[in-house]
């Protein structure tokens, strides 16, 4: 009898799956400036855990196991709160970051277990404090923050089987959506969709192996990336992206390499903003390595460059003529994402959200196939270039 029952109890949980994510149903901002709370419904009782970050003041909430209902851009605040936003940082891992008015104490955080059709809550309590005793806590924080950051889901090493190896890197991923259209298009959506068409392109070319970043809507930091790029020995690193700027009459396909000194005041804009990642996803910048300096590095940087360049230029010319351009489309600026010193890198701007006609291309017939099938065969004309010079 005891035999049956366990057979019966596998096969009901064989059937069920794998156990459902506790869903966030709502958030909300109660308050003033005086005392803020915070408030998350979900399904069942939530794990949590709570850091502290500087430089600027956030506050950062750390779920395992949760999903949202929805992706959203950031949202508004209130009080000590100016406003905050929420998604996956890893796998299995959801992350609300608060971004603070000022200095606060979390006087008090608990958990409202569910009953009858009231959800669960965890809810969060802020009252102003000094930026000395803030800074405190967040350097008490310090701990269970680098442990926080250790990455478990980054794909392995990939087999290129001999051939060159190109990294493409869709921009943003999870708690970092990046830009949004006017009609609620999310920038981490198109890259990866045209990223995963390059990607099927350039395997069907045969000529060269892909890796790409991320395939799912995961959250990778700018230096993660970078060494992403190192550790795959890529031949050539592509970040995309489709940012918005100020001026919505910007539009058209823009490659960026990097330089220090910005081309022009909008590449110098759209460096800092993107260059802003880490912080929407309330990383702590200064525990990033620090650039080395010497000889061998200087020489590999400026080799890199040169390269980078070369292909921009390149990519530019290929695709004159058949997809819209910007007017100025070579540019440069000092993006983090393509500081690997070794990698000619690139950034692939596909166009600005912030411009109606370039938003209406990504929802286009024939988009992303026809755009990803021109880039695809630029880098497979620049490496094949490059393998024949060095022969």
């Amino acid at each position: 009898m005891r035999l049956m029952l366990r057979f019966i109890a596998i096969v009901l949980l064989t059937l069920a799956g794998p156990a459902r994510a506790n869903m966030v149903s709502d958030m909300r901002l109660i308050g003033d400036m005086e005392r803020t709370r915070f408030v998350v419904d979900l399904e069942a009782r939530p794990g949590y855990g709570i850091l502290r970050l500087t430089n600027p003041d956030r506050l950062v909430i750390d779920l395992p196991g949760i999903e949202f209902a929805e992706a959203a851009p950031p949202a508004e605040g209130r009080g000590l709160v100016s406003d905050y936003r929420y998604g996956l940082i890893a796998a299995g891992k959801a992350r609300i970051v608060l971004d603070l008015a000022g200095p606060v104490e979390v006087v008090n955080t608990f958990v409202l277990d569910p009953v009858s059709s009231e959800p669960a809550r965890l809810v969060v309590d802020l009252v102003p404090t000094s930026a000395e005793a803030f800074a405190k806590a967040a350097e008490a924080d310090r701990p269970a923050r680098l442990a926080s950051a250790t990455r478990e889901d980054q794909q392995g090493q990939a087999d290129g089987g001999g051939l060159p190896v190109v990294v493409i890197d869709p921009g943003h991923g999870g708690i970092d959506s990046g830009a949004a259209g006017k009609k609620g298009m999310l920038e981490k959506d198109v890259t990866l969709e045209f990223c995963l068409e390059l990607e099927r392109q350039l395997k069907e070319g045969g000529k060269l192996q892909p890796v790409l970043t991320r395939t799912t809507d995961t959250f990778l930091s700018l230096a993660e990336r970078v060494e992403f790029a190192r550790a795959h020995h890529a031949t050539l690193f592509i970040s995309v992206h489709a940012d918005t700027v100020r001026q919505d009459y910007v539009r058209g396909a823009t490659v960026y390499t990097l330089s220090d000194d910005a081309s022009d005041a909008l590449s110098q804009a759209l460096a800092e903003q993107e260059n802003r990642s880490d912080i929407l996803a309330g990383l702590a910048l200064e525990d990033e390595p620090e650039d080395v300096a010497d000889i061998l590095f200087d020489l590999a940087r400026r080799e890199s460059r040169n390269l980078s360049i070369r292909f921009a230029k390149e990519l530019v010319g290929d695709l004159r003529g058949k997809v819209a351009l910007n007017s100025n489309p070579w540019r440069r600026a000092s993006f983090k994402v393509l500081k690997a010193p070794e990698v000619p890198s690139v950034l692939l701007e596909l166009g600005y959200l912030s411009n109606k006609e370039d938003e209406e291309l990504f929802r286009g017939e024939g988009w992303p196939a026809n755009e990803a099938e021109m880039v695809a065969r630029a880098i497979e004309g620049f490496l094949g270039g490059a393998e024949t010079a060095g022969q």
